[in-house]
């Protein structure tokens, strides 16, 4: 495993994590986003607003955070806290990150948030031989009273792909065993999503005339995206009994015409000035996947079998 301060695209310096199989691409100079995760020499899975088709502002922001403040997505990896809220959740992080290189990875800090007053850290870490990366995220309150939030860790992959999210399958008897949130814009009738009895599909189309969002209470503690071959798993942890955001969800997604979000989140918790909450997920990216039919869903399982379990 490698690491090395470098340039990528438009995005300016970079952290470059490494081994001879996989790469990460991790920006310093606003964010942090892990921009990139790609076999090297081979597609980025995740997704590149270079085009910068998404972003906020207004006057709600320049309230609060000064005169033209603009929150970018830029795509990639970022970390956020749950629920969601503007323009708190869009903190303008467009300052340096200050890095420190840790064993097999690096630890990412940015300026401390000055109007939520909250610090963000994140570790990323790399097994030296598999395209197997570990992301701990940690956000600590530096204010003067409690603040109830969650972790919400936001994975932005890129255009043209399917994801596979798990449905719950616990034997409940005479009580309801999946909670589904749907988001005002979100039809159900909607062909981009497949409704399984094992699994959700969720297709993501470039030409899409408005957006689906959806949140699930994860039993499995995963989901997959397929895309030109490549299959990314995003696995995180699930804490059985604790209370999650948006009426009990701790996985959300959601796509547009631009790219396809993987949202894992964290219980919520009445964090102490001081104190801190913690997630942490696991990647894995595999090539030569052929994806299956978005209806398929024993070719689902199938996948899930031999990448996942």
């Amino acid at each position: 495993m490698s690491l090395e301060q470098t340039t990528y695209g438009s995005w300016g310096n970079c952290l470059r994590l490494y081994n001879d199989k996989a790469e990460l691409l991790i920006t310093l100079d606003f964010g942090p986003r892990v921009i990139r995760f790609g076999f090297i020499g081979g597609q980025n899975i995740f997704c590149e607003d270079t085009a910068v088709e998404s972003s906020a502002s207004g006057e709600d922001f320049d309230a609060v955070y000064g005169k033209d403040a603009t929150w970018y997505i830029r795509g990639g990896h970022r970390l956020w806290t749950s629920p969601e809220a503007r323009p708190r959740s869009y903190y303008p992080d467009n300052d340096p990150v200050a890095w420190e290189e840790i064993e097999n990875g690096v630890r990412l800090t940015p300026p401390p948030q000055k109007w939520t007053q909250l610090q963000e850290q994140t570790e990323i870490t790399m097994c030296p031989e598999s395209a197997k990366v570990t992301v701990k995220h940690k956000i600590v309150n530096l204010g003067a009273w409690d603040i109830e939030f969650a972790a919400w860790a936001l994975t932005v992959l890129a255009r043209g792909g399917m994801e596979i999210v798990p449905q719950p399958q616990k034997d409940t008897v005479l009580l309801g065993n999946r909670l589904l949130a749907l988001w005002p814009y979100t039809r159900m009738t909607d062909k981009r999503v497949y409704w399984g009895d094992q699994y959700i599909s969720l297709q993501q189309h470039p030409d899409a005339d408005c957006p689906i969002k959806f949140g699930i209470n994860s039993e499995h503690g995963f989901a997959a995206y397929c895309l030109n071959g490549d299959l990314f798993v995003k696995k995180f942890e699930l804490h059985e009994g604790a209370e999650y955001p948006d009426g009990g969800m701790s996985f959300e997604t959601y796509t547009n015409s631009l790219m396809l979000e993987m949202e894992s989140i964290s219980p919520l918790k009445k964090v102490a000035p001081g104190d801190c909450i913690e997630h942490t997920e696991y990647w894995s990216l595999y090539s030569n996947v052929t994806a299956p039919d978005p209806k398929d869903e024993v070719a689902m399982d199938a996948i899930v079998e031999k990448y996942i379990k």
